[in-house]
């Protein structure tokens, strides 16, 4: 069984309750939510802790995502807790400050992890904010019986991808199409969402925005600042 896992809480340091900043009337995370249902998996589930699911859980069972409340430090040993739970094989790793993830680009992931036997796949080339991680569930329960590293429990994924003698690990680089490795569409700063929210004014037009599309956008602003640039 496959389930996208979507790890989301509102204590943000950075940025709070940045999951629930509005996005052309719509919170942060449901964006999110609404894109990851365009990737065919068996369960939908959003892990979050329990401080946040007062708040969080009402969006999650609009979007048709189930609720899983765990740790608000360990992410890694939430994560765990859905393969248990759900009984799932292989998770695709979603964040709730990714309103831009790409369904498309989950599914490229998951047949990749399928057809290499990984037990790791993240592509590389694509904006960050974009894409999600795939895992298989009983690499993601040895890295939860392993880890000590605060930042692997925090991140999740680090301790399979820095262990690619313990894991196989596959992070095949997209081509051309998709590749704008130094563009970022990530919510993590006040900065980060006054860029979402121009992007949303130009893009948004009240369904997931395809990543062909945002990719076309960010393409045209490049090459209109080097442009601009040369001009100058």
């Amino acid at each position: 069984m496959t389930g996208v896992v979507l790890q989301a809480r509102l204590s943000s340091s950075r940025l709070p309750n940045k999951a629930v900043l509005p996005l052309c009337g719509r919170p942060v995370l449901e964006h999110a939510m609404r894109a990851l249902r365009g990737v065919a998996v068996d369960r939908y589930v959003l892990a979050t802790d329990s401080e946040s699911v007062a708040q969080l859980e009402p969006l999650a069972e609009a979007c048709g995502f189930e609720v899983l409340v765990g740790d608000p430090e360990d992410v890694l040993a939430r994560y765990a807790e859905a393969v248990r739970r759900y009984r799932l094989a292989t998770v695709v790793r979603a964040t709730g400050d990714n309103p831009l993830v790409s369904a498309e680009l989950a599914g490229i992931s998951l047949r990749a992890h399928v057809n290499r036997a990984a037990e790791y796949t993240g592509l590389l080339g694509p904006p960050l904010g974009t894409c999600v991680e795939v895992l298989d569930a009983a690499a993601l329960l040895r890295s939860d019986r392993e880890a000590a590293d605060r930042y692997d429990r925090e991140h999740v994924a680090p301790y399979l991808y820095r262990h690619p003698e313990r894991f196989r690990v596959f992070r095949p680089e997209l081509g051309r199409r998709y590749r704008m490795p130094d563009a970022r569409v990530t919510l993590d700063t006040h900065q980060d969402y006054e860029r979402l929210v121009e992007l949303y004014r130009r893009l948004y037009r009240g369904r997931p925005i395809e990543v062909k599309t945002l990719l076309g956008e960010l393409f045209d602003e490049a090459n209109n600042n080097t442009a601009g640039s040369r001009k100058a």
